[in-house]
């Protein structure tokens, strides 16, 4: 089952990359990824207006994860609501729980507003990831590598 769910964020992330080119018109809102090396993307992120920090782009994660910092700071001004646990597995394969917040919003960039974002929030200083529980709400997304860009349909503009 887990190499099953690897080569499907892996054929999903694939085609996003072939097809960015051909439907970037289609989208609504462009935000610049930037490559910190490994070829991995980031974007600038607003939690809530207030906390900004760079986020993985990471298609292949269920959830956007955020580090305990990053929690600690919104907690104290009551910007994220306790939803649940689950059960996460780690990039090692091992299995944690871990608590789920409803965030009111994410900025994806300048222009990409996200609302009402779940979020997982991983043991100590962790990469903070953007992952589907954002993405699929401003869904139909695409990613393109040059230049690297993330462009997203259903944004709403507008302020938080």
């Amino acid at each position: 089952m887990k190499t099953n769910r690897i080569g499907l964020a892996v054929c999903a992330t694939v085609t996003s990359f072939c097809t960015a080119h051909s439907f970037a018109a289609d989208f609504d809102t462009t935000v610049p990824m930037h490559d910190k090396g490994a070829a991995t993307y980031y974007v600038s992120v607003s939690v809530n207006e207030r906390v900004v920090s760079d986020f993985l782009v990471d298609t292949g994660s269920g959830y956007v994860t955020i580090n305990k910092k990053i929690l600690k700071q919104l907690m104290q001004e009551k910007g994220a609501v306790f939803v649940k646990k689950i059960a996460a597995v780690m990039a090692d394969g091992s299995e944690t729980v871990v608590p789920v917040y409803r965030l009111a919003s994410l900025k994806l960039g300048d222009g990409c507003i996200i609302r009402d974002v779940d979020a997982a929030v991983m043991p100590g200083t962790t990469t903070n990831i953007l992952g589907l529980s954002a993405l699929k709400k401003a869904a139909p997304f695409t990613l393109s590598l040059t230049p690297p860009a993330l462009a997203l349909t259903n944004c709403n503009n507008g302020s938080v």
